[in-house]
C-alpha cells in the first residue's frame, strides 16, 4: 500500500458501463426480477484491478417520478456505513486523538459507570454488550432518533447483555456511539468529518451522511416495498436518522473510489487498517466481516434498512470487488451478489 502517492490516480474511476464480457447476460439473468417496468431496482458493479469490468443498472430510483437508476444514483447504504464509521475512528487513532483501548467513559466522563468497562475496540468489534437502542424506539414511532438520541438512551441504562469483550453481539448502538465519539474529539459533526476527511479527498462528490433539513442527497434513490399488493414507499423508519450505524448515501461511482482507496494508505497506514480486517469473535473486524468464499479471502458487509438491501464484497488477493445496491425492502441481495462473485472468480478475473 503506497500512502498518498498513487491514491489520487487509483480512485479516479468513473463508471461508463464497463466491459461485461460473457458474464453480462448472466448477471442480467440473475437480476431479472429488478428490471421490470415501473419498479424499484438495483445497481451492480464489478471492479477488477482498479477498472470496472461490469456495470449494470435496473429499474427506477424514484418510481413516482419515473427516474431511472444510474451508476450515479445514491442509495442509502444502511450498515455498509459501518466501514466508514470505523475508518473515521482509525483516522483519529492515527492522529493521536483516540486510542482503541480507551473506554466510553474516557471520552464521555458523564457516561454511566458501566462505560468504563467498554473500550473503543469493543464497540468496533461488536463485543461491547450494549443494549440495542431499537428496543427503546418503536417501529411506529412518529419521531426519528438521532445518534445523540442513542447516546441519551444508553446513558439511561445500567445493564449490559454480557461482560465487554467476552462475546459477540451485533450492535447498532455501538456504531452510533462511535459517531458521537468522532464528533466529541474532532470538534466537527460526524457528517462534516466524513465529508472533509473521506468523501472530499477521495472525490466521492455525491456521497453524503444525510441529515434531513441540513443536507440533500443528489440523484437519490427512494426505498420501496414490492409485494403481492403492489409497490409502496418504505423509505424511512424511526431509526433512519442515525448516521453512525447506517446513514450514508452513495453510488456505484463513488463506492468504486472508496474501494480502490482501501488498497492504498491515503486514509490510514496499512498496519492500522489491518486491524479492521482482523476478527476477534465470529468474523467481524472493524466495520467489515472477514471470511473465505469460493476459496478466496473476503471482506464483506450487508446493509438492510426499511427500503434498501445492499451488499459489498472485496477479494483483495484477486483485486476483485462486487457491489450490489437495491432500493427494495426485500429480498436480501447477498445471494445474488455472491452468484456474481462466483462468475468472476471462476472466470479468472
Amino acid at each position: 500500500m503506497a500512502r498518498n502517492g498513487k491514491a489520487a490516480l487509483l480512485v479516479s474511476i468513473t463508471l461508463t458501463g464497463g466491459c461485461a464480457g460473457d458474464n453480462g447476460d448472466k448477471v442480467d439473468e440473475l437480476f431479472a426480477d429488478y428490471a421490470g417496468t415501473g419498479q424499484p431496482g438495483a445497481a451492480v458493479l464489478v471492479v477488477h484491478d482498479g477498472l470496472p469490468v461490469l456495470t449494470r443498472v435496473y429499474g427506477l430510483a424514484d418510481v413516482e417520478r419515473n427516474i431511472a437508476i444510474t451508476a450515479d444514483t445514491n442509495f442509502r447504504l444502511a450498515s455498509l456505513t459501518k466501514q466508514f464509521t470505523a475508518m473515521c475512528v482509525l483516522m483519529l487513532v492515527d492522529r493521536g486523538k483516540l486510542d482503541l483501548e480507551q473506554s466510553i467513559s474516557d471520552v464521555f466522563p458523564d457516561f454511566p459507570q458501566y462505560g468504563s468497562r467498554i473500550s473503543i475496540r469493543n464497540l468496533l468489534q461488536h463485543t461491547s454488550g450494549l443494549i440495542d437502542y431499537e428496543d427503546f424506539v418503536p417501529e411506529d414511532s412518529p419521531v426519528q432518533v438521532s445518534d445523540r438520541g442513542v447516546l441519551d438512551i444508553l446513558q439511561q441504562q445500567d445493564t449490559l447483555y454480557f461482560d465487554p469483550g467476552t462475546q459477540y453481539r451485533y450492535s447498532n448502538s455501538g456504531y452510533a456511539l462511535l459517531a458521537m465519539m468522532v464528533e466529541e474529539v474532532s470538534g466537527q459533526s460526524f457528517a462534516e468529518f466524513l465529508h472533509d476527511n473521506i468523501f472530499s479527498p477521495l472525490g466521492m462528490t455525491g456521497t453524503v451522511a444525510h441529515q434531513d433539513g441540513i443536507s440533500t442527497v443528489p440523484n437519490r434513490a427512494y426505498g420501496y416495498t414490492v409485494d403481492a399488493s403492489g409497490i409502496s414507499g418504505s423509505d424511512q423508519s424511526p431509526w433512519s436518522a442515525v448516521l453512525g450505524d447506517g446513514g450514508i448515501y452513495s453510488s456505484l461511482n463513488d463506492l468504486a473510489k472508496w474501494d480502490q482507496a482501501l488498497y492504498t494508505e491515503q486514509l490510514v497506514p496499512a498496519a492500522l487498517f489491518e486491524q479492521a480486517i482482523t476478527p476477534k469473535y465470529e468474523d467481524y473486524g472493524f466495520g467489515w466481516r472477514n471470511d473465505e468464499f469460493h476459496g478466496q479471502k473476503r471482506m464483506h458487509h450487508s446493509g438492510s434498512t426499511s427500503g434498501f438491501r445492499n451488499f459489498i464484497q472485496r477479494f483483495p488477493g484477486r483485486r476483485l470487488t462486487v457491489i450490489a445496491l437495491t432500493n427494495r425492502r426485500d429480498p436480501e441481495v447477498d445471494p445474488l451478489a455472491e452468484a456474481v462473485a462466483r462468475l468472476y472468480l471462476d472466470s479468472g478475473s
